[in-house]
């Protein structure tokens, strides 16, 4: 470019930037940049590096870009845009002292980034005032469950804490490895299929479908295991998975014991008169006291006409011991209510449509014809091992037959209603004298997390005092009546694995009221010096 060629309205380019477009103009050769022809396009059809005043090109440049070049026509393209942007910068009307003013005025400006104001404290939150069945455990959220009534039976400010912050347990490594310690007792008893579910009417069948071969599992071998159960607690609907239930009495000697207290007071001497001698004219017993002696025959004969059915809770745990005392007061209180659970439906105490109602499920909705199809057609795809079972028949014609009544079955109760009666029936004969049936002896077993070696167990007798006792007063703290309050200074050893001690207002009151006993005691021992 000739140096002493002024253009009319002045130039942008420095002496540096005009040689070296003079260097580049002679690199490239003149034939493929007259064939584009983008030197004399219209400075609106392209859009320039700097792009500001260009709004309507972005297309025609996707065009180009994505057009068919050699590398020296990409190379000459770009030259000639920037050319052509330049020369639209310059086509500003404008001496060259103004434009030499205006540049150096651009190049002592500096951009100042703006001035951030740090926010203000933020608003305190206001205090929710609902309940915790309100915030936590209310449509459309999960219902309560056992281990929601019994882990504030360790410490109901932890639980509060576990909830406000996390909605729920999180898994540890130590549950993940019960986990697996319990699915393998499982499968000694069940054997697992895949059913692929459509609708949550179907998922609730399978679980109802679950429960009627858990029983029928119990009547034909004598155990089973994973079995869930519900039940209306205080008007909210309560689930549960029971262990392990067998026809095996865990501690025949505690029993014995429970026998011996429902058989009345210790017999007198033979010349000896009782009370009711002299009340009861030629030694007749009172009303009350029939009843009594009748309950006990039933109960007898309710163990001879068919087997008792007995509750296992199975822990697992990385240390050698068994729980002792308090710490042991969780698997008590979970034990029992698994009693009563079972005890309702037991006695079908428990009116199905709350449940329907709860989880918003179409109770007489049809199941599909997937979901018929694949419960019948597991016997096929796995049949029955007699090694496991040493009930079913082995011989191969036994399952197509034990796949047909299975589908007859399904369509005859094709719906969680009727699926739901169908399991009472089952009940019923799992449980011929309803709540009778059920063992008050409860049974803890401690298993190796590891290896799932059996470490210990402990036995007690089902308390119907004792649970309606902590049902009351925690179903209080539930429905938002009372606020949750921490352990008792006996068991502040719990503090020290609790992920929330250190923003535990109560714990922090209890040490501040360990710390003024100790400053009384002080000075009641310098007074008295």
């Amino acid at each position: 470019m000739d140096q002493d060629v002024v253009s009319d309205y002045g130039s942008d380019f420095t002496v540096e930037e005009e040689e070296i477009l003079s260097d580049l103009l002679q690199q490239a050769p003149a034939s493929p940049i007259i064939g584009v022809g983008l030197v004399l396009n219209d400075i609106e059809d392209n859009e320039g590096s700097r792009g500001a005043r260009i709004p309507r090109t972005y297309d025609r440049r996707q065009h180009l870009s994505g057009s068919r070049r050699n590398p020296v026509q990409k190379q000459a393209t770009h030259f000639a845009v920037e050319v052509a942007v330049d020369a639209f910068a310059a086509a500003n009307v404008e001496s060259s002292e103004s434009r030499t003013e205006r540049s150096r005025h651009e190049r002592s400006v500096s951009i100042e980034a703006p001035i951030e104001v740090p926010p203000g404290p933020a608003p305190p939150e206001e205090p929710d005032l609902r309940s915790p069945l309100e915030r936590f455990r209310t449509k459309p959220k999960k219902a309560l469950s056992v281990s929601d009534l019994v882990s504030p039976s360790w410490c109901e400010l932890q639980y509060w804490f576990v909830l406000t912050k996390h909605g729920k347990k999180r898994r540890t490594p130590a549950m993940k490895q019960g986990t697996a310690v319990h699915k393998t007792l499982e499968d000694e008893v069940h054997r697992t299929v895949t059913v692929d579910i459509k609708t949550k009417e179907d998922a609730w069948g399978l679980r109802i479908w679950n429960v009627i071969q858990g029983l029928r599992s119990l009547r034909e071998t004598g155990m089973t295991r994973e079995l869930e159960v519900w039940a209306i607690l205080d008007g909210q609907v309560v689930n549960g998975v029971i262990d392990e239930l067998s026809h095996f009495c865990p501690d025949r000697e505690l029993e014995a014991t429970e026998v011996d207290a429902l058989s009345g007071p210790p017999s007198l001497p033979a010349d000896q008169k009782s009370i009711t001698d002299f009340l009861s004219p030629n030694g007749s017993q009172t009303l009350s006291q029939a009843n009594f002696g009748a309950s006990a025959s039933t109960s007898q004969n309710s163990t001879e006409k068919g087997p008792r059915i007995y509750i296992t809770d199975v822990k697992t745990r990385n240390s050698s011991s068994v729980p002792k005392a308090a710490s042991f007061r969780p698997t008590l209180i979970q034990l029992m209510l698994y009693h009563r659970l079972l005890s309702a439906m037991a006695t079908n105490q428990v009116d199905p449509s709350m449940l329907f109602s709860r989880y918003d499920l179409k109770a007489n909705e049809p199941f599909t014809d997937a979901f018929i199809a694949q419960i019948s057609e597991m016997f096929f795809d796995a049949p029955p091992d007699p090694t496991e079972t040493g009930n079913l028949d082995p011989s191969p014609s036994s399952t197509p037959e034990i796949a047909q009544d299975t589908l007859s079955l399904l369509l005859a109760h094709n719906s969680l209603t009727q699926l739901w009666h169908l399991m009472i029936r089952e009940l019923q004969s799992t449980f011929p004298h309803q709540e009778k049936s059920i063992g008050n002896v409860l049974k803890a077993e401690y298993r190796n997390a590891s290896n799932g070696r059996v470490m210990g167990s402990k036995t007690f007798l089902y308390d119907r005092g004792m649970l309606d006792a902590y049902m009351d007063e925690e179903m209080k703290w539930w429905r938002g009546e009372r606020p949750a309050v921490g352990v008792c200074v006996e068991e502040a050893y719990k503090c020290a694995s609790c992920d929330f001690a250190e923003e535990c207002d109560w714990r922090k009151g209890k040490i501040e009221e360990a710390r003024e006993k100790v400053r009384m005691e002080k000075s009641r021992r310098k007074s008295a010096v």
